[in-house]
């Protein structure tokens, strides 16, 4: 019967293992700034006793949450405004629909949540409406020129947003991308 021998790594080795386990465990993104922000925020309105602000960033902070057990997670300050837009036309919707209830307490919970919202939505920087029309612009009359067949939308967004394009890797709503598209295919 063989006796069993206690493997020993020679120190470097365990040290270069353990250093390589230690970053490779890392591979997630930093936090995008706005989350950071909503994070903290969280507790300065606990400390305060802020409730309308505490049940925004509570219920912002359980979408990213759920977010991040989806294939699609909210990794970008991009992403997270889109976020409070659509959650703020929900709240503006809702408002609409007490006001013709008749009940003004709801209305007013609703303007005041809506109105966190915006606050935080406002603090996202994104590439301006002229710097998306230039990009779209130049990108249709480029794919016009090099190709006899009609232009499609999928193809602009591609070409605009993709490797290359005009506003690729900058802080730009898919969105306002998609409805300036639009409006220069339909247009011309």
């Amino acid at each position: 019967m063989a006796s069993r021998l206690p493997l020993t790594l020679p120190r470097n080795l365990t040290a270069s293992l353990l250093h390589s386990y230690a970053t490779s465990s890392s591979t997630t993104a930093p936090a995008p700034p706005l989350l950071l922000k909503l994070r903290r925020d969280l507790k300065t309105a606990m400390q305060t006793k802020d409730t309308t602000r505490l049940n925004v960033l509570r219920s912002l902070l359980a979408d990213v949450t759920n977010a991040a057990k989806s294939p699609t997670p909210l990794s970008t300050d991009v992403q997270l405004l889109s976020l409070l837009r659509k959650r703020a036309a929900a709240g503006k919707a809702a408002t609409e629909e007490f006001k013709t209830a008749g009940r003004e307490d709801l209305v007013e919970r609703e303007e005041s949540q809506v109105k966190v919202m915006e606050e935080y939505a406002g603090g996202v920087e994104t590439v301006g409406g002229e710097e998306i029309r230039g990009a779209v612009v130049s990108a249709v009359e480029a794919m016009r020129q090099a190709e006899a067949k009609a232009v499609q939308m999928g193809e602009v967004m591609k070409k605009v947003l993709g490797p290359g394009g005009g506003l690729e890797g900058k802080p730009v709503e898919r969105g306002e991308v998609a409805r300036v598209v639009k409006e220069i295919l339909g247009g011309k």
